[in-house]
Parts: C-alpha cells; sequence; structure tokens
C-alpha cells in the first residue's frame, strides 16, 4: 500500500515536466522504494549512487558550515541528477533532460519530497 501511494507521488511529479525522464524513492541504505524509470537504468545502481551522493552531500555541508543539506544537483552533458532528502529515511531521485527548466523542476521535487515525509 505504502509503495502504491510513493508511486502515485512519482506519478505527480513525472506528469508535472515533460523534462523530468525519470524519478526514484530510495531508502537512505539504498534500497529501491519506488520508482519509474526508463529501460536501461540499473535500480540498484541507482539506489546506491543517490544513497552515497546525499551521505556525501550532507557531511560535505556539515564540514564547510553550509548548513543543514537540501540538495544535490550534478550536471552532465546529457541533462541533470537531482537528489534532495524525503523526510530522515529517504531520497529523492530525479533525471532530467539537458534543456530542463530547473527552477521549476526545483519546485516540483520539493513538494514531491515533503510528500513523501509525510507518508514514512
Amino acid at each position: 500500500m505504502l509503495a502504491d501511494m510513493l508511486k502515485s507521488v512519482l506519478n505527480e511529479l513525472n506528469g508535472s515536466s515533460a523534462e523530468i525522464e525519470a524519478s526514484a524513492i530510495i531508502s537512505i541504505d539504498g534500497l529501491m522504494m519506488a520508482s519509474l524509470m526508463p529501460q536501461g537504468i540499473d535500480e540498484d545502481r541507482m539506489g546506491a549512487m543517490s544513497a552515497a551522493m546525499l551521505s556525501l552531500g550532507d557531511r560535505t555541508a556539515q564540514e564547510l558550515s553550509r548548513g543543514t543539506l537540501e540538495q544535490v544537483l550534478i550536471k552532465g552533458a546529457n541533462g541533470y541528477v537531482l537528489m534532495t532528502g524525503a523526510g530522515k529515511e529517504s531520497v529523492l531521485t530525479v533525471l532530467a533532460k539537458s534543456n530542463a527548466k530547473l527552477g521549476l523542476i526545483f519546485l516540483d521535487v520539493k513538494r514531491a519530497a515533503e510528500s513523501i515525509a509525510k507518508m514514512i
């Protein structure tokens, strides 16, 4: 039942912008809780990398006195990876196209993360 509710949040998030290619909710241990991914993306690998990057980003923010981590953004030649905490026990990871309007995506991701945090 929780998995269905989480998937519903992802469906709404992915439907909010054509520039969002994939999204996933991952436990802080790197286990996939729910995802909407295209073929060819290894969910286990994405889960492990997302958890590791968010943990590293959190530590970096603390060590460099930047306050509480809000998000990790990676820009590559083919698009963006955005990771944000969704409560204390999960990470919301979004893959977006290279031409994405990040301001709108940040807003939608923030709202989705807040919804997820209430569920978990």
